[in-house]
């Protein structure tokens, strides 16, 4: 059976350049991979293909002797045929993913870094207005004293794996190709403890409890995070330990709503204060403070009270606290209070039939 064409197999033309068939290989050897095609044997014919066209086009004498004189001019298929790689984890090396199929071997890292920890934490606004020192009890995984991390009882140590070389994978042959795999013996680690220490059962950490005393700062708010750095899970065998953030959730207040740096407040004022106008106490997260309410006062007014809201986190200075004043009528009246209503009553009619009025009432209804 005649061989198909090179250029035709990696579908490029005659006169592509370097780049343009390296790129054509590429996609043509991650498309008919058999690790990505089982079980195809196509694909794996396909593939063996592709690489023995590009082996011969990317070497210039070779596709120069090819271009003259065909299959003939390299050889190709003869006894020794050999597309110019060692072996196919070389292909893959030279484009920079070898990783991706697994083909890669050397000695895998035994260490590993800590899991990082959540905690959740409520406080009030107060809290979050003064900042203060909190004690968190955290659960989790520390290095184990016993036996230092390593797993092993004391006197002895992890040896290597004997299937895997210490690798922590192990080579199968599926064909054409030679396949990496995690080692089933150990698991991966590359190691296997054959004395594991009593204390931790081999797994170099143990579980514990551990009381911190954190620094929550002024102004935080619901969301913000803090991260205590170093005080998360140990990592295993010698890892670096991972981190502990803490997310703050605040409360909400009875009296104040915080927007920002801002809080916001309603205070109950009577008729009489509002229509004369009175000085109040409001509260405010230092104590009550006095406002001053101006005669003829609406419900509703907002009135500013500059530097009492929440302090600026990491920063100067506090927000303001915003005051609205809201009118309350009574729901019984003593019999000297109904006759003064009564007499305002009949002051206001004949305020509300003045014919300036009603003229301004007719523009406004046309």
């Amino acid at each position: 059976m005649s061989k198909r064409d090179y250029y035709e197999i990696l579908g490029v033309q005659r006169n592509a350049s370097d780049g343009e068939i390296k790129r054509a290989y590429r996609s043509l050897a991650v498309k008919y991979h058999p690790d990505k095609n089982p079980d195809d044997p196509q694909a794996e014919e396909r593939f063996k293909e592709c690489a023995e066209a590009y082996a011969v086009l990317s070497d210039a004498q070779k596709r120069a002797a090819y271009d003259r004189f065909g299959h003939s001019g390299v050889g190709a298929g003869g006894p020794g045929f050999d597309p110019g790689f060692s072996n196919f984890e070389d292909i893959f090396d030279m484009f920079g993913f070898g990783d991706m199929f697994g083909s890669r071997g050397g000695r895998r890292s035994r260490v590993q870094r800590g899991a990082d920890l959540r905690y959740d934490l409520e406080i009030t606004l107060e809290d979050a207005a003064i900042g203060k020192e909190e004690r968190l009890k955290i659960p989790r995984l520390e290095r184990c004293e016993e036996c230092n991390g390593i797993g092993a009882e004391k006197g002895t140590h992890p040896e290597d794996c004997v299937a895997c070389g210490g690798s922590g994978q192990t080579r199968y042959q599926q064909g054409f190709f030679s396949v990496m795999r995690t080692c089933p013996n150990c698991a991966g680690k590359g190691q296997v403890i054959k004395t594991p220490c009593k204390e931790c059962r081999g797994q170099g950490r143990v579980e514990k409890e551990k009381t911190l005393e954190i620094k929550i700062p002024a102004g935080v708010e619901t969301g913000s995070r803090l991260r205590v750095s170093g005080e998360g899970e140990a990592g295993s065998n010698g890892g670096q330990t991972g981190d502990l953030y803490v997310i703050i959730h605040v409360k909400e207040h009875e009296v104040f709503e915080r927007q920002g740096e801002n809080l916001y407040a309603a205070v109950p004022v009577s008729f009489a204060q509002a229509a004369l106008g009175a000085e109040i106490n409001v509260p405010t997260l230092d104590g009550e403070e006095s406002l001053s309410v101006p005669a003829g006062t609406q419900t509703g007014t907002v009135f500013r009270i500059r530097s009492k809201g929440m302090p600026v986190l990491g920063g100067r200075g506090r927000g303001d606290l915003f005051v609205a004043v809201t009118l309350i009528t009574p729901k019984s009246l003593s019999k000297d209070q109904r006759k003064l209503f009564e007499q305002l009553a009949e002051i206001e009619d004949t305020e509300f039939t003045d014919a300036s009025f009603m003229d301004k009432v007719r523009n406004i209804f046309g």
